[in-house]
Order: structure tokens, then C-alpha cells, then sequence
């Protein structure tokens, strides 16, 4: 039987309707390419409605915040440059960031549609916040659209430099408070000597005019210094005044455990207004520190740290290292911690002062002097001497088997290092942080720098 197709059912294009089929095509093609022109110039046209973005300039220095700090409100990126000497990054309060930049990078913040009013912008690096890298950016309608040029005003460089003439003329000032005091103890009727902390908040110099409120041990920074002997009975009361809890760690020393000071781990958080007791034998010779452990992010760089030393570190007299002799017959003149602090409200600063109100320390041509570096801070700090090469015969309170000499000593957060060194020369000698923006900065010099004066 033979089928027969239904001509209606057949949907291949040919003749007439193929024609049809080709121009229905082309008209579609044609709408298609008219609905993207219409498209584009209709974001032409929106884009053409909104405000421009404007770009404001921030420039990022050792340690200051620099730029277009006074824009217009509306669509804002901040064109970010470091030209600083060491890593730097932006930050707005609350909002986003940057990376970190090292020297001489730069990139692009979208810090979004800024309304009107002010917003803290700062670098976020460890310590860099407190030692002066915060500014405000100011949002008006008064104020001109940024233009993106940070460049500021030409240099005055006869200003410069009369501002470090009078920086380092200035030293030193004296400023209330000294830390690192020695801490007499009570003597128990068994022979136990105990010693009384407490931790409060503390109006504190750091540097001249400069009042802080540091967190201290006893209303100094550093805290007391505690020396005891070996063989010792321990026991120190801890009277908590913060408004917020806090531990006794004591770092380098040979404690129990149920004594190491590690809330809640190792005893109970010492809430405000408690006390807590530690006690422990002090077994071993040690250059030890004490310093908050709850929190120590917050406490520590706001000043909770002291230096914990029992018994005597041995001195390598008697002696001829890399050419240099160490008389037999050594007296040390003068021994002394040197605590090193880099963030926090204390920022940077030796013993708890930031240039000129650093310690100037004096002796006579000839002497012997034993310092013992202590790191309290978030980052490492070389510690150059001028003239006086360092006998370093100690590491976290062990003897070395090897002593060395040196003029800087890269002493890194928590360690702490012996050094052995005469003075040779008469005249006043720098001490100081090798990294030069931990020294200088364009105001003049600061923070961690002190001297020796040499008389004869």
C-alpha cells in the first residue's frame, strides 16, 4: 500500500519559504545588533547620569599618613603609595584594606560611595598604628574633588634638618616614671621571699608631653625588676586592678605547671578585682621575663612585661676571644636589662621610654658593662653600639659555648641576649635600633636610641 505525506508536515526550508526563513534572519540579526547599541548608549547615558569616581592620593611613610585627607562625598578609590622604607598597608576603621606594600609599590583601594563625615584610615602592620600611622579622612561637600596628586607641598629640607639638630640637642629629657626598678621582697618567716604586683591602668610619659595609658606592673613600664637567687622560695601576689582579666607568665623560668600562668589552661583567669598567688622554687640560673599571657596581643605591648633574673650568668674572663682578651680579673662596673617594646601605646621605646626621654647611660674610660637585651615587642630589633664592639656570651640565659663579638645584636620577640662590652673611648656614643625608621623620622630622631657618655 502506498503512503502518501502530508505536504503541511514537511519543515524543510526550500523555495519561497526558505527565502522567507533567510529574511526573517537577517531582520533578527539586524534587532539583535540594534537592542547592543541601544544597550551600550543607554550605560553611556547612565554612566554620563552617576558621579564620577574620584581618586584621593595617600601617601605611606615611616610614620606618617600623608595625601588627599579632605575630598568630596561620592564614589571614592584611594590611590595608595608606600614610599617608605619597610612594609606599610591602608586601612580604613571598619571597612577595607590593602595589602601590604613594600617600598615603593602602590595599588588601588575601592573605598566605595562615601557619605559625608570622617573616617580613620590606618596601617595596620603591627605597632605602626601607634607610632603616629593614623589620619582622618575627612568626607564634606565644602571640600574640592580629590585629584589624586599626593604629593603635597615642595620639601622644606633646611626644616628637616634643623628638626633633627633639635631632637638629638634635646637629650636627654627627663620625663615622671622609671621603670625596671628592683623590687625588694618581704622575707616570710620560712624564708620564702614574696613580691606584690598590681596591674592597673597607668598615666605614663613616653615621651616628653606624651601621657599614655599604659598597662603596668606596680605604675611603671617596664614593671619592677625581680631578682632572686638560686635555690630560692617564690612567691608572688598578684593583685589585678585592669578592667579586664589577666595571667603571669613567667617566660624563661623553671616554674610548675599549675604555675606557668596560662588561663584557663593552667589556673584560672585572674578576673578584675582578684588575686591570684604563684609560688615555685627558683631552680635555675636564668635571664628570665614576666609578662601577660591572657590577651598578650593587647597587655603586653601596652606594657605588662618585667625582667625575672635568678642567680648569675657566668662570664667568659680570663679569656682571649677572636683576639680580644678578657682579663681574668674582670670586675663588671655596671649590669643592666635593656627592654626593647615596639607597639601598644608604649610603641617604640627602650625600658619603656621613646627618645630623647631614653636613659642616657654614663662611665669611665675602662669599664667593664654587662646589658641584657630583652624583646618585649612584635618585631626583631638589631641593637648597634658605636665604638664598643659586644662580647655576646649568652643566649636566653644559657651560656654560649662559643662566645662572639659584635656591633649589632638581632635580638627577635622573646629572646633575650647577654652582652659583654668596655668602654674605651671617651665622648658621648649612640646606642641604638639599626632599623633606621625605628630611629629617625622626619620630626627628628625617636624612639629607640640612647648614648653612652664616656668621661675619662
Amino acid at each position: 500500500m502506498t503512503s502518501r505525506r502530508d505536504p503541511s508536515l514537511d519543515f524543510a526550508p526550500t523555495g519561497l519559504f526558505n527565502k522567507l526563513l533567510i529574511l526573517v534572519g537577517i531582520i533578527g540579526v539586524a534587532v539583535a545588533v540594534l537592542a547592543v547599541i541601544v544597550v551600550i548608549r543607554g550605560g553611556e547615558a547612565s554612566a554620563e547620569g552617576a558621579p564620577p569616581v574620584q581618586t584621593a592620593g595617600v601617601t605611606l611613610t615611616e610614620f606618617s599618613i600623608d595625601g588627599d585627607l579632605e575630598i568630596s562625598p561620592g564614589p571614592t578609590q584611594l590611590e595608595v603609595h608606600n614610599e617608605g622604607a619597610v612594609v606599610h598597608n591602608l586601612a580604613i576603621e571598619g571597612g577595607p584594606s590593602t595589602p601590604d606594600l613594600n617600598s615603593g609599590e602602590s595599588t588601588v583601594l575601592d573605598a566605595g560611595d562615601l557619605a559625608e563625615g570622617t573616617y580613620v584610615i590606618f596601617c595596620a602592620v603591627p605597632g605602626h598604628r601607634d607610632v603616629g600611622m593614623e589620619a582622618t579622612l575627612v568626607v564634606s561637600a565644602d571640600a574640592q574633588p580629590a585629584t589624586g596628586d599626593s604629593q603635597g607641598e615642595e620639601v622644606d629640607w633646611e626644616a628637616l634638618d634643623r628638626m633633627m639638630t633639635e631632637s638629638i640637642s634635646a637629650f636627654p629629657v627627663e620625663t615622671e616614671g622609671e621603670g625596671n626598678q628592683l623590687l625588694e621582697p618581704s622575707i616570710l618567716p620560712d624564708g620564702t621571699k614574696e613580691f606584690h604586683l598590681t596591674t592597673e591602668i597607668t598615666a605614663w610619659e613616653v615621651e616628653p608631653g606624651k601621657i599614655v595609658e599604659a598597662w603596668t606592673y606596680n605604675g611603671t613600664v617596664p614593671g619592677p625588676m625581680i631578682r632572686v637567687d638560686i635555690g630560692d622560695e617564690v612567691r608572688v601576689v598578684l593583685d589585678n586592678k585592669l578592667p579586664m582579666g589577666t595571667d603571669i607568665h613567667w617566660h624563661g623560668i623553671h616554674t610548675p605547671n599549675s604555675m606557668d600562668g596560662v588561663a584557663p589552661l593552667t589556673q584560672t583567669l585572674v578576673k578584675s578585682g582578684e588575686t591570684f598567688v604563684y609560688e615555685f622554687t627558683a631552680r635555675d640560673a636564668a635571664i628570665g621575663m614576666y609578662h601577660a599571657h591572657h590577651h598578650g596581643q593587647m597587655q603586653v605591648p601596652n606594657g605588662l612585661f618585667g625582667v625575672f633574673i635568678i642567680g648569675d650568668t657566668p662570664i667568659p674572663s680570663g679569656r682571649t676571644i677572636s683576639g680580644i682578651e678578657i682579663p681574668d680579673d674582670l670586675e663588671v662596673a655596671q649590669e643592666f636589662p635593656m627592654v626593647l617594646n615596639d607597639a601598644g601605646v608604649i610603641g617604640l621605646s627602650i625600658n619603656g621610654k621613646g627618645f630623647p626621654a631614653t636613659e642616657a647611660y654614663t662611665g669611665q674610660v675602662g669599664d667593664w658593662i654587662v646589658a641584657h637585651y630583652y624583646n618585649e615587642g612584635l618585631q626583631s630589633h638589631p641593637m648597634h653600639q658605636h665604638q664598643f664592639p659586644q662580647l655576646v656570651f649568652a643566649k636566653d640565659g644559657f651560656p654560649l659555648d662559643q662566645p662572639y663579638w659584635a656591633d649589632t645584636v638581632n635580638v627577635a620577640p622573646g629572646e633575650r641576649y647577654s652582652v659583654l662590652f668596655q668602654l674605651t673611648d671617651p665622648g658621648v656614643w649612640v646606642w641604638h635600633c639599626h632599623i633606621l625608621t625605628h630611629v629617625e623620622r622626619e620630626e627628628g630622631m625617636f624612639g629607640m636610641v640612647t648614648a653612652w657618655i664616656v668621661e675619662e
